[in-house]
């Protein structure tokens, strides 16, 4: 599977497709009170599956007054160069990635990986994840779990277990029962949805919001120059039949 750094906590969350938003928002907002006046040095970068995703979830963070960018294989060099900048400097401490568009980032200071999108393969979650807790750096690893991404349960359970991480009991179950029914099990599974991590999030609902058209070149913080595509909507921005 690879290396993955000690230096990394990693927290797996079950947390269901049409809530991803609202818990992404709690968990922002818990970052940037732990870390408020340091933003330079506590990046957070979140990945997602698809050009499409990038796009929306930029846009849905921007109308929840979070100062974010984003880069995807649609972007020119410029307004990749331009939204890097912007994330390295701290203006935009968050930036919204597709993995292959992230691939040879160099971003020393990156604080915190959230995979709001979890890979299908094992190999690409340990890439992501050493994005962050580089050069004795300690970093963070969140990822969001769900119906979705079972066939990646065994290897996640082995790479905890190897790196001696705290490993949720929907996991466990999961991969300990082969019965295990998508409505989750009593004394675990589904109904323990936040088991293996100390934190919580809250249960505020952000799925329905007032669309705001297009707000990219609104913004005096710069980030990538583009226009975005979101269309204001809470679903859809799960895995999409597009290119990354």
């Amino acid at each position: 599977v690879g290396s993955t750094s000690v230096n990394i906590t990693q927290s797996i969350f079950w947390v269901d497709e049409n809530d991803k938003r609202s818990h992404l928002l709690d968990l922002l907002s818990n970052i940037k009170a732990q870390n408020e006046g340091d933003e330079k040095d506590c990046l957070t970068l979140i990945f997602v599956e698809t050009k499409k995703s990038a796009d929306s979830l930029e846009e849905f963070l921007y109308h929840y007054n979070h100062p974010v960018t984003s880069i995807h294989g649609d972007r020119t060099q410029k307004e990749r160069e331009d939204a890097l900048k912007c994330f390295r400097s701290g203006r935009c401490p968050v930036l919204v990635a597709t993995a292959v568009a992230a691939r040879g980032l160099d971003i020393p200071n990156v604080k915190h990986v959230i995979n709001f999108d979890l890979p299908a393969e094992i190999e690409e979650y340990v890439h992501r994840i050493g994005r962050t807790g580089r050069m004795g750096n300690l970093g963070i690893a969140t990822s969001f779990f769900n119906d979705k991404n079972r066939n990646v349960a065994n290897g996640l359970v082995r790479l905890l277990q190897e790196t001696q991480q705290e490993i949720p009991s929907f996991l466990e179950d999961m991969t300990s029962d082969r019965s295990w029914g998508s409505r989750g099990r009593g004394g675990g599974g589904r109904n323990q949805r936040y088991g293996g991590s100390s934190s919580t999030f809250g249960s505020r609902d952000y799925r329905q919001q007032s669309s705001r058209g297009n707000t990219r070149d609104q913004r005096s913080g710069g980030g990538g120059g583009r226009s975005g595509g979101y269309g204001g909507g809470g679903g859809g921005y799960g895995r999409d039949e597009g290119s990354y």
